[in-house]
């Protein structure tokens, strides 16, 4: 039984050895395209050492990321919620790794019959939800230093390594705001010692540090996952 996803990880034994069959580790490429708006929903994944995010494409064209997805949480969960099976939203690969994927048909039908998946996936779903709730009041009323900090600490919480393979251009998308307002708070970053920045790569260096200067919203949503599916693996709290 994989323990390095959050969610696999609180499942009994005898719910995991049935998703078992159905569970395919898969390599995730950056960038790649999950989901697209509009389509169905066609399988569920659960990342391992990759982080995903789902981001909501305006009709102006500005993009920005409405959630953050990792190895304690699953991308898909719409497919779970009743007969619609289609979002607004994308799901694309930020950093490159690999995941469990299962079929949703697989996944959804053993969710109304299985009270144990379902207390998985809906205390999943509420620290979802305070996520994004939290990023929506986040990107509104928080200065981009906070924001940028909180972002980092978040996808470093995710991984547990402190390079990041982030490019400022993907951050400022991310991020819904200017890549050189993203350039200049790195460097405001870089110049305090928090984080050292080269082409393409965020090295952090302190992680306390990082913490401090983040907005009050990292340790809100961190709080709120460790609430409902706890810290250590093994079982719900």
């Amino acid at each position: 039984m994989t323990a390095q996803n959050r969610l696999l990880s609180v499942m009994s034994q005898a719910l995991y050895d049935k998703l078992a069959p159905g569970l395919k580790r898969v390599e995730l490429q950056r960038g790649a395209c999950l989901h697209e708006p509009e389509e169905v929903i066609q399988n569920l994944y659960f990342p391992l050492d990759c982080v995903l995010s789902i981001t909501l494409t305006l009709s102006n064209g500005t993009t920005a990321e409405t959630g953050l997805v990792g190895k304690r949480e699953v991308i898909g969960i719409n497919a779970l919620m009743g007969g619609r099976e289609t979002t607004q939203t994308t799901y694309i690969v930020q950093i490159p790794g690999s995941a469990m994927k299962i079929d949703a048909q697989i996944l959804r039908e053993e969710f109304d019959r299985n009270k144990d998946l379902r207390d998985v996936m809906l205390r999943y779903t509420q620290a979802f939800i305070a996520q994004t709730s939290q990023t929506t009041a986040c990107n509104s009323l928080h200065r981009l230093d906070q924001r940028l900090a909180r972002w980092l600490l978040e996808v470093h919480d995710r991984l547990d390594k402190d390079e990041l393979s982030l490019t400022q251009e993907f951050i400022a998308e991310m991020l819904g705001v200017r890549r050189a307002g993203v350039t200049q708070t790195a460097q405001q970053l870089q110049s305090e010692g928090l984080i050292r920045y080269q082409r393409g790569h965020v090295h952090i260096l302190n992680r306390p540090g990082l913490q401090a200067c983040a907005c009050e919203c990292f340790l809100t949503v961190k709080d709120e996952y460790d609430r409902l599916l706890g810290t250590t693996s093994g079982s719900l709290p």
